[in-house]
């Protein structure tokens, strides 16, 4: 297995050598074909998933063995599930960008990189390795806003790259106290120590500011509507499907996992955090008049469901915050997309000047529909069952704040069905007349992801397994 993820995790990389150094012609077949058989391992993987193995899949090479950096890389519940979705939303990004132009080689190669880098970030066992991958992120994702985006693309990218560096200056402070402090980088082992409260409560913050910046969690959230609204769909696509769970991921993995008695101390913090994130960026999705802007603040109000469920510190919390995560990266993959597909026919984004569209573009709009349903939390649906995992897991810890989020359903309701109304139904618009429908390969692929979003709603045991897993060793942390 240990070679499965290796191949997994670097199969896109070389990928990406091989799509910059052929033929433009080539570039989107390599990509699909390489996208592809990573998603097969990491699908693998996920099939013969051993969860009596602290670290399934491990590898451990050391790289400078004098400071105890090694090359350890390792999958367990709360990392698998992520993992896959990567693979699976880097395999719909290629799907969705055929036609990208200009400079094709180029674009595909950067996808496949940032694929390995998030892949990375996600299966890293040592704290030096996780921070190397963290930071191979943001040089294509910086590219593909900056080169392939919207008009105020340069200003995007650069916005996007020095949060995120700012961030992770911070991190990376908090991870060199942390191995001054218990003199390794294994994530495994500094599972194992209790440091003093007083240093604990100084990593915490050091690196949940790094984390918190990615998420993104108020106030660090300005840079993310605009990298959105600048990126190309399946840029798009792959910033709110996985790049805001890494942030997440960290909190859980770091935050959580290493530091208890600080998590325990910063909790309520937390939770405030997480309800303002939740209400702010549901109201924050209502006003606006750019589709992509309202699925990007809509990520900001569902990603603080993720960090309430982990601020409560139960086991069904901090569960849910998983789901969360799992889930929201295909719904909102699911929104971008169908954004991206109405855009390319009508080549606008504003609200105002769309309505009607159903009769000339139904499949469109009936999947577009899904996706919505599933954004406001529907049963049946891969949402409704990460929300209600959420509220089960926070409402004995935090009353107040997971009300305000069950009421915030109803505003989610409000904006994504608005949302529907307005760019589907009403009276034909004249200037719409001649647009067409999805393309049999676009209903495909977003069918791929539908089809998900379905399984996992109706049954949730084919991911709960191996979260449930995945976050016992963390919540006995806090229920011994």
């Amino acid at each position: 297995m240990s070679a499965l993820l290796n191949l997994a995790i670097w199969l896109p990389a070389g990928g990406a050598i091989i799509v910059a150094l052929l033929p433009a012609r080539a570039a989107r077949w390599i990509a699909v074909v390489v996208s592809g058989i990573a998603l097969l391992l990491a699908l693998a993987l996920a099939l013969n998933y051993n969860p009596a193995i602290p670290a399934f899949a491990s590898t451990n090479v050391p790289l400078v063995p004098q400071l105890g950096i090694n090359y350890a890389v390792g999958l367990d519940g709360l990392s698998l599930p992520m993992f896959v979705l990567n693979a699976l939303l880097v395999f719909l990004a290629v799907l969705i960008s055929w036609n990208v132009e200009p400079r094709p080689r180029q674009y595909f190669a950067l996808v496949l990189l940032l694929e390995t880098a998030v892949a990375g970030v996600f299966s890293a066992v040592d704290f030096f390795l996780f921070f190397l991958f963290w930071e191979l992120e943001l040089a294509p994702m910086f590219l593909l806003i900056g080169v392939w985006g919207g008009a105020r693309r340069e200003y995007a990218a650069m916005k996007f790259i020095l949060y995120t560096v700012a961030g992770s200056a911070f991190m990376l402070v908090g991870i060199f106290v942390l191995y001054f402090a218990a003199h390794t980088f294994n994530m495994q082992l500094l599972a194992q120590q209790r440091l003093a409260p007083e240093l604990q409560a100084l990593i915490w913050v050091l690196l949940f500011i790094g984390f918190a910046v990615k998420v993104p969690v108020f106030p660090f959230h300005t840079w993310l509507p605009d990298a959105h609204t600048e990126a190309p769909t399946a840029i798009s696509v792959l910033l709110a499907g996985v790049l805001l769970k890494m942030g997440a991921y960290g909190i859980l993995r770091a935050n959580l996992t290493i530091l208890p008695d600080a998590s325990r101390q910063f909790a309520l913090a937390l939770g405030v955090l997480a309800t303002i994130n939740i209400v702010y960026g549901a109201f924050l999705a209502i006003t606006q008049s750019d589709m992509k802007r309202v699925i990007a603040n809509s990520s900001i109000s569902h990603m603080g469901y993720v960090l309430l469920g982990a601020s409560a510190l139960t086991p069904i919390g901090i569960e849910g915050a998983v789901f969360q995560m799992f889930t929201h990266g295909t719904i909102t993959g699911l929104l971008f997309m169908m954004v991206g597909l109405v855009y390319d026919r009508t080549h606008t984004r504003t609200i105002a000047d769309l309505g009607g569209l159903a009769a000339r573009m139904p499949k469109i709009a009936v999947l577009f529909l899904v996706a919505a349903l599933a954004s406001l939390g529907l049963p049946g649906l891969a949402g409704f069952i990460a929300e209600f995992l959420v509220f089960l897991g926070s409402l004995p810890v935090w009353g107040v704040p997971t009300i305000l989020g069950v009421f915030t359903i109803v505003i989610t309701a409000g904006y994504m069905l608005w949302l529907v109304e307005r760019v589907f139904f009403g009276p034909e618009r004249p200037e719409w007349a001649h647009v067409g429908d999805a393309s049999p390969r676009e209903v495909v692929t977003v069918a791929m992801l539908v089809a998900v979003i379905v399984l996992i709603g109706v049954f949730p045991s084919v991911l709960g397994n191996m979260i449930t897993a995945g976050v016992g060793p963390i919540a006995a942390l806090y229920h011994a």
